[in-house]
């Protein structure tokens, strides 16, 4: 079985190129993976906090936030667990549309955020990751909304990262002058996870 995953991986990585990063393989479906139970959020209880280091903190409540400006990206996921998903249509609000009509104005010093979830889960990128084209903050995929399962009713999409980097069920956006590791990575994930460098451990 490792020997036909190995030559599974090389021969889709001779068919997409640098598109599949190395050590992926593409798969058809998406797989549910998560640490601990999934959250099931009521709409009309769902808020979006975004505070830390900025002149001051924001609340969005759900249809605030479905109000935004509404985008449509397409693009590819990687997991840190070797499968990648290509093509993925995602529905939302994209970071500079966040911060432009929520009036959010960030302290100079603020390099790195760090997104929590609703059941605890955290994890850190930097600021100049999260002005990437492509990075949105997704409530529909593939024309339905989200589900629970994959982070619905709202999770962040970082596609150039390991999908780890991607919080399911966010509720809160923190701004932060230093890097500090979320959940995954204070037990030995990456600090950062460019999946074209494979940085899946410290």
């Amino acid at each position: 079985m490792v020997f036909d995953l190995f030559s599974r991986q090389k021969q889709q990585r001779e068919e997409f190129g640098d598109r599949l990063p190395p050590g992926q393989k593409l798969v058809e479906g998406w797989p549910v993976l998560s640490y601990g139970a999934t959250p099931r959020i009521k709409l009309e209880d769902w808020r979006l906090r975004i505070g830390g280091l900025v002149e001051a903190p924001v609340e969005l409540t759900w249809d605030e936030f479905k109000a935004l400006p509404q985008t449509k990206i397409t693009g590819d996921i990687h997991c840190v667990t070797h499968w990648s998903k290509f093509d993925n249509e995602w529905e939302g609000v994209t970071w500079q549309d966040l911060l432009k009509e929520t009036g959010i104005k960030i302290k100079p010093e603020a390099r790195h955020i760090m997104q929590h979830s609703y059941g605890g889960y955290t994890t850190n990128v930097p600021i100049r990751d999260m002005e990437q084209p492509g990075v949105i903050f997704a409530h529909m995929h593939n024309g339905k909304p989200l589900e629970p399962d994959h982070g619905g009713p709202m999770r962040p999409v970082v596609p150039h990262l390991y999908f780890w980097k991607s919080a399911k069920w966010l509720r809160g956006i923190e701004f932060m002058t230093d890097e500090k590791p979320g959940f995954w990575e204070m037990y030995g994930y990456h600090i950062y996870g460019d999946p074209w460098k494979e940085e899946r451990f410290s």
